[in-house]
């Protein structure tokens, strides 16, 4: 289990918008001599995920698609970084469902967060995430991941994939209200990603999710280590991972999320669930 954590800090990234993922079949189209259903011969570039918090920030957005059904106003966007043409998640911050239990209009601040403990966790569980400007307002923007639409996190439960071991640690240290089997994907890059982390980091215990097939299980001396890595750069507020968490949750959600990390490392165990409270709905 322990290799699990072992992901490889370059991302493989597919330039091109893909006809094919946004509402409506097409309406976003691919430029020309690109290949953007992954056929022999697209091109791939292999960027840190750095370089692409780089370009998500800069590119420009030329057009996209609001997603039908979802609870806050989402849309594929496409972006443009010199010569190459991706695709970006764009959520608003004005499109924000007002919600009893989460600040209105910070949801888009706990989705960067999450990026940000995954990749000083050196799990790269989150697709690279900014905060930007676009033409709702200041949102959040990741980097669209081209995926197997036909899986979720009960198909790569069958196939034995340990990235689902990370993601169920991962949800509990930030308090995941909302990880349905829908928010993890089969990326076309052969790796397994975690996606819409808006309901993240409240000071409550929230946690909700459908992995608990892992309940119960200690956690390996690899993720040990990471975590006690993750629990230095919070300590004292002065990295930079503390600085930028610390400004896009307030003061009590930060020390909670510390205290979480700090009481998984006295005890080392995914926990058991609750009847009903600890699963989402619907479960994809």
């Amino acid at each position: 289990m322990a290799a699990a954590g072992d992901v490889a800090a370059e991302m493989v990234f597919r330039p091109g918008p893909d006809p094919g993922c946004c509402p409506g079949g097409g309406d976003v189209e691919s430029s020309p001599g690109e290949n953007p259903r992954g056929e022999s011969g697209e091109e791939r570039l292999r960027l840190t995920p750095a370089r692409i918090e780089e370009m998500l920030s800069r590119a420009e957005i030329e057009g996209g698609e609001l997603v039908p059904h979802g609870s806050n106003y989402t849309f594929v966007v496409q972006l443009r970084s010199g010569e190459t043409g991706f695709l970006g998640i764009y959520k608003p911050a004005g499109g924000e469902r007002p919600l009893w239990d989460f600040p209105y209009g910070t949801l888009h601040r706990r989705e960067r967060c999450s990026f940000l403990v995954s990749e000083a966790l050196g799990w790269h569980l989150v697709p690279p995430t900014v905060i930007r400007d676009g033409p709702h307002g200041e949102g959040s923007m990741h980097l669209f991941v081209a995926h197997d639409q036909k899986a979720n996190y009960f198909s790569l439960l069958e196939e034995g994939r340990p990235e689902l071991f990370l993601l169920a640690v991962f949800d509990l240290i930030v308090n995941n209200t909302d990880r349905k089997g829908g928010h993890c994907l089969k990326g076309d890059d052969g790796r397994v990603w975690g996606i819409d982390h808006g309901l993240t980091f409240h000071a409550e215990p929230k946690l909700r999710t459908v992995i608990w097939d892992f309940a119960g299980r200690e956690l390996p001396g690899k993720l040990i280590d990471d975590l006690k890595s993750l629990d230095r750069l919070l300590d004292g507020g002065a990295s930079p991972l503390a600085r930028e968490v610390g400004s896009l949750i307030d003061s009590e959600e930060f020390d909670m999320f510390r205290r979480r990390v700090r009481a998984f490392l006295d005890q080392p165990r995914l926990p058991l669930p609750e009847e009903y409270r600890n699963y989402p709905w619907p479960p994809v």
